[in-house]
């Protein structure tokens, strides 16, 4: 039995388990995500096979996010998970760390001394693109904005991860809202196995909201986009409901140790449910 980082290959591999539980990660969220921490990815094996996973994601010195907390079926119930949470909560030092857990884990984060603050709710529906003038596909020149936007809305100085997810890929791409020469919002696009996520979303406004939404490249007749958005009576959770969205998944954002502090927009979702 043994404990490593993964190999691009290995998180490859554990999307796609985490696609079996329903996370739908972006068919290109791998190298993004493993430019965050190569070392916070870790995997077990028992004689060669990897059995269970989990991030462990140090986006700066105070804090890192854990995700991708996982045990293929016929090996849960062994204590092989746990092994792999105290590697990662390891790996995390005395940084605090945030989560977003799935209901029939949030007992087991709480005795591992994590708090619920909040919630994180998927939005599920359907979009039909609009043009807009004021938005364009974000530039390289572009970046250092994006990532300082990012810090201040989530609280965190999550450059390598942030970098790595505003650049654009074949399935995932950044769309910037300028007011002039000025920024006033963005969103990130992602073709999922099923659909295509959007995220993270920064809007001062409703109809600055509702324009990015409408900007998704990979909208699809017939099939859904999904959104995460913290907490179910923010703004943008209530228009996406008058859009015809629907909750259909919620975890619990827990923290261990003290949560960041953040500068939100008004119209804001997360970037995904597996780095936060």
């Amino acid at each position: 039995m043994t404990i490593r980082a993964m190999t691009p290959e290995d998180l490859e591999l554990v999307l796609a388990w985490a696609a079996v539980e329903g996370w739908n990660p972006g068919l290109d969220d791998a190298k993004a995500f493993h430019a965050a921490d190569p070392t916070g990815f870790l995997i077990k094996e028992i004689a060669g096979e990897p059995i269970a996973a989990i991030s462990v994601v140090n986006h700066d010195p105070g804090f890192a996010f854990l995700g991708l907390y996982l045990c293929k079926p016929a090996f849960r119930g062994r204590g092989h998970g746990i092994e792999v949470w105290r590697a990662g909560i390891a790996h995390a030092g005395t940084r605090s760390i945030g989560l977003d857990g799935v209901p029939d884990q949030q007992e087991n984060y709480a005795r591992s001394g994590f708090v619920k603050t909040g919630a994180t709710i998927r939005y599920e529906g359907h979009i039909t693109p609009i043009a807009d003038p004021r938005i364009h596909p974000a530039s390289p020149g572009d970046s250092a904005a994006l990532v300082a936007f990012d810090a201040r809305a989530c609280g965190i100085t999550r450059t390598a991860f942030a970098t790595g997810w505003f650049g654009p890929s074949p399935t995932r791409q950044t769309r910037v809202l300028r007011d002039g020469a000025e920024i006033a919002g963005f969103a990130t696009f992602r073709r999922c196995r099923l659909g295509s996520k959007i995220g993270p979303v920064y809007a001062r406004s409703a109809t600055d909201a509702r324009a990015l939404l409408a900007a998704n490249p990979f909208a699809t007749a017939g099939e859904p986009c999904f959104v995460d958005v913290l907490n179910p009576d923010a703004p943008l959770a209530t228009m996406l409901t008058s859009l015809g969205f629907e909750a259909t998944f919620e975890t619990a954002r827990m923290f261990s140790g003290a949560e960041p502090a953040t500068d939100p927009a008004r119209f804001q979702a997360i970037a995904t449910m597996e780095l936060g």
